[in-house]
């Protein structure tokens, strides 16, 4: 998801999007520790993406 993407959400839509995506993490890197999964690269993509909806999510919190 890209930054121009998460800046247009609403704070529960980034709240429930965040959920979401930290358990898809959860999932795929015990799919990788169990058997090497096809792109490990998506790892890092979805951990990326969890740091962006969070930092989103503080920001309009502190505002």
């Amino acid at each position: 998801m890209k930054q121009s993407e998460i800046k247009d959400l609403s704070a529960a839509q980034l709240q429930e999007n965040l959920s979401q995506a930290k358990k898809r993490y959860a999932d795929l890197k015990m799919a990788h520790a169990i058997s090497p999964i096809e792109n490990p690269l998506q790892i890092r993509s979805l951990r990326r993406t969890v740091a962006r909806l969070a930092t989103e999510l503080t920001k309009r919190e502190v505002q």
